[in-house]
């Protein structure tokens, strides 16, 4: 496998983590009423992981001699102070980290390097247990 293709998908993993971070930062300025009690720490929570993900990420980058990038995944972070919405917002989010976390890890599947397999593998994991999460509290 060519390092360049998978510093194009690790960077794709980190501009998603660049996202979730200014998209959960922003839901815990935002977040109203009783709900604020349960949520303002999850998406605390959230943000904390995600810049762990992004340092685990970023590594990786350089590890492969690829430049990391500093600008978010594109796509729109909805401003709302309805908590349905921002429950909704995060669930898209999440799931769409958890599919490209996905195909790194068949990237890397027959790699010779296992210690970004793992890595990459317990974000995977970190991100399936959050699309739950953010599923159960919809419903």
């Amino acid at each position: 496998m060519g390092n360049e293709k998978l510093i194009t998908k690790l960077n794709e993993a980190l501009g998603w983590e660049l996202r979730a971070i200014n998209m959960y930062a922003h839901y815990v300025a935002n977040i109203r009423g009783i709900h604020r009690l349960q949520l303002s720490p999850l998406f605390k929570s959230e943000v904390d992981e995600s810049i762990i993900h992004a340092d685990t990420v970023r590594n990786a980058i350089v590890k492969n001699d690829g430049v990391a990038v500093t600008k978010r995944n594109p796509e729109p972070i909805l401003h709302t102070t309805d908590y349905t919405i921002m429950i909704k917002e995060s669930l898209k989010t999440e799931m769409q980290a958890a599919v490209v976390y996905g195909e790194l890890m068949d990237m890397l599947e027959n790699d010779d390097d296992k210690e970004i397999y793992d890595a990459v593998e317990q974000i995977y994991l970190s991100e399936v247990r959050s699309v739950e999460e953010m599923r159960l509290l919809i419903n």
